[in-house]
């Protein structure tokens, strides 16, 4: 009796594996609550035929990826100086080692920002309109180690975008770190620090990419460091100052706009900036934030950015679990409905059904999905390492990084937003182009990319409690998935 039922069960299995599914071959790695952390699947044929299928076409292209990585910031470079050498090198290695998460795309700050342990400025003295001050000597204790102990870990190198929170108060209408404005008299004086501060950094050894003109130039409603623009004053700086000093002296980096929310705002300076004749020529494209909503990532807006400027990128320069403290060698925690960000207290009441309470993982994984799904073509988290405390913050503007570190303890807790990270940063490679990628399942969020390697990944994304059975096909050859409830999977073909 036992044999003949095990002869049944192996008669089932044969039947829901056809030779075509044989035949296209794949590696299945996973990241789950029940524990899988980039996890690699053996793929057994499964007694159920499923309904739904997920359908690449590679020659169908859409974006070019720029990269995927996450931020060096003076918190997280200070933190990492105050680990052991093993422990710091096992942070830097698990980010930019091709072992690793392998990052590609990164983002830091020029002068000071709430990431800092203190206020700075790389030009203090006051009317200094020549720079000769200028000094970016803060930044060799903690910030620019970091950076080139990365370049060491890293295989294929990395990009750099650089982001001024503020200019030197002395430069601004209200003399103050927080909020206020650049005077007109010293735009000239501002972008010739773009300048100085790409030559400083490449006599450290290191170039820097790109920048933005300015992180959240609508402001923090003056929390810490910020520096107001308009569209318009954006447009008349890029375009009578910072371009011009950065071509004046060879310096080939890129612009990004705007650089912050994805909500209304992007889509009202995108109207200003990019259908500005004589500014388009001038940036590469245009930069945003997820914090306008803790689930929504606001397809229509990024499909319309891109519609009004098809050739110019856009780039997601910064997110974050933010208004929370870390916990601790908890990961269920990062799999669970618990996590509020600062609009659960502080939007307005027309907003609050924006920022509901989430699951971190999945914000990060549907985040980065419905990006990639609408013509962005690089993402960066925030921090890439803080402290028990959310930290240090020289606003206590606390928030979760993907790694957190205990220095007293000289720990290291690799969060499971770690692993999310690692999924697309690893396998969505600097080249790659989105490819045609069709799901039948409205359970499932997925994309899919084919790297310079010729390989293809695809990601799938199930955020419900029930697992899933799914056919992969690609040019009519198939093979059967299963993926668990509450996981993601990077596919590669």
């Amino acid at each position: 009796m036992r044999f003949a039922l095990t002869s049944f069960i192996f008669l089932v299995l044969m039947s829901c594996t056809s030779p075509n599914q044989q035949a296209l071959k794949l590696t299945v790695l996973q990241t789950s609550a029940s524990g899988h952390k980039l996890t690699e699947l053996e793929v057994s044929p499964v007694a159920v035929s499923p309904i739904d299928t997920i359908e690449i076409d590679p020659s169908v292209h859409f974006q070019t990826i720029e990269g995927i990585g996450g931020a060096f910031t003076e918190s997280s470079a200070f933190l990492l100086n105050n680990m052991s050498a093993a422990k710091r090198a096992e942070i830097i290695n698990a980010y930019f080692s091709p072992s690793g998460a392998n990052y590609s795309l990164t983002r830091t700050h020029m002068n000071s920002c709430d990431f800092s342990l203190d206020h700075y400025s790389y030009a203090e003295v006051a009317g200094d309109t020549s720079l000769d001050s200028f000094s970016i000597a803060h930044d060799l204790n903690d910030l620019i180690p970091m950076i080139k102990d990365a370049q060491t870990a890293s295989k294929d190198g990395f990009k750099i975008i650089a982001s001024p929170w503020t200019a030197p108060p002395w430069m601004k209408d209200n003399n103050d770190w927080n909020g206020g404005k650049l005077k007109k008299e010293y735009y000239s004086t501002w972008a010739k620090f773009f300048a100085k501060y790409v030559h400083a950094y490449r006599e450290q050894g290191i170039e820097i990419w790109g920048f933005t003109v300015e992180n959240e130039p609508l402001g923090n409603d003056a929390n810490w460091e910020s520096m107001h623009f308009t569209p318009e004053e954006t447009a008349d700086f890029v375009k009578g100052y910072l371009a011009p000093q950065l071509t004046k002296e060879n310096i080939d980096a890129k612009i990004l706009v705007f650089d912050q929310n994805r909500g209304e705002d992007l889509l009202e300076w995108g109207q200003v900036l990019l259908t500005d004749a004589e500014l388009l020529p001038l940036i590469h494209g245009t930069a945003v934030h997820w914090y306008a909503s803790t689930y929504d990532w606001f397809p229509e807006n990024l499909q319309k950015t891109h519609a009004l400027a098809p050739e110019k990128s856009i780039i997601q320069t910064e997110g974050c679990v933010d208004a929370e403290i870390p916990h601790w060698n908890d990961d269920q925690w990062y799999w669970s409905k618990e996590a509020t960000d600062w609009g659960w207290d502080w939007a307005p009441e027309k907003d609050k059904p924006l920022h509901p309470k989430y699951v971190p993982t999945f914000r990060y994984a549907r985040d980065i999905i419905g990006c990639l799904n609408n013509w962005v073509e690089g993402w960066v988290d925030w921090n890439m390492v803080l402290d028990r405390q959310g930290g240090p913050n020289l606003a206590e503007n606390w928030c979760v990084a993907p790694v957190i570190v205990d220095v007293e303890k000289d720990e290291v807790y690799f969060t499971p937003l770690y692993y999310i990270m690692a999924h697309f940063s690893k396998y969505a490679r600097p080249g790659a182009k989105r490819i045609k990628a069709d799901c039948t399942a409205e359970s499932l969020m997925t994309t899919a990319v084919l790297n310079p390697d010729g390989s293809i990944a695809i990601f799938v994304l199930n955020t419900s409690v029930e697992s899933k059975h799914f056919v992969v096909k690609k040019e009519g050859r198939v093979k059967t998935i299963t993926i668990e409830g509450s996981a993601l999977q990077t596919i590669i073909i």
